[in-house]
């Protein structure tokens, strides 16, 4: 386990990738990242919630059991693991990294990475310290690299129409529609029902009206 409370967020992304462990708890019976928020680092909260270890993805990469292929190839390794330890998670954000990579903006690249997603997900929900939130990252990345499928091959403008699509605003008010609906589309699709976080977002959606 480690602090912290110094509210360092590089010290803690440099600690995290050394091994730390976040899911401990220390005497008064606190992980790190309840620590962080109890003092008011939110910074250090986002950076510990959104780390990915390399070495798990890396996992996707080697033939497992009976597959005679990896379920991820290596050269999308690097790719799919920058966008999974963002910390921003906007849409077009995160369309705007697929589309600087040549390898990932790929259909095929995107059915592989977003089946892997699927599995992260599933994996999340399923170990012992569930983790709800890197769960729902998972799903909602994946939803949208299906969506990125989708323009790729339907779409002349194949991306640059999806990102146009996302920030398109309606005319009285500028409000994002596409944007919303893709977001509460994504919040739908998550397949664990049971999950605290899903009725927590369901919950303050609902009041809003499109």
């Amino acid at each position: 386990i480690f602090s912290p409370n110094s509210g360092n967020k590089e010290i803690t992304w440099m600690m995290l990738e050394a091994g730390a462990e976040t899911d401990v708890v220390n005497s008064v019976g606190r992980t790190a990242a309840q620590m962080a928020a109890f003092v008011g680092q939110h910074d250090c909260v986002t950076v510990i919630n959104n780390f990915f270890p390399r070495e798990r993805l890396d996992y996707y990469t080697k033939p497992q059991g009976l597959d005679k292929e990896p379920k991820l190839p290596v050269k999308l390794a690097g790719p799919l693991h920058k966008i999974i330890t963002t910390t921003n998670m906007h849409p077009v954000k995160i369309v705007l990294l697929v589309k600087e990579n040549p390898l990932l903006a790929e259909v095929e690249a995107l059915q592989r990475c977003y089946r892997v997603l699927d599995l992260i997900c599933e994996k999340c929900m399923k170990q012992k310290d569930m983790n709800e939130v890197l769960a729902m990252k998972m799903h909602y990345i994946s939803c949208i690299f299906q969506k990125c499928i989708t323009f790729l091959k339907e779409r002349e403008d194949k991306l640059d129409g999806f990102i146009k699509s996302l920030l398109k605003g309606r005319d009285k008010d500028g409000f994002p529609v596409y944007q919303e609906k893709l977001i509460r589309e994504s919040i739908r699709k998550f397949p664990y029902c049971e999950a605290t976080l899903l009725q927590q977002l369901v919950r303050s959606i609902a009041p809003v009206e499109i």
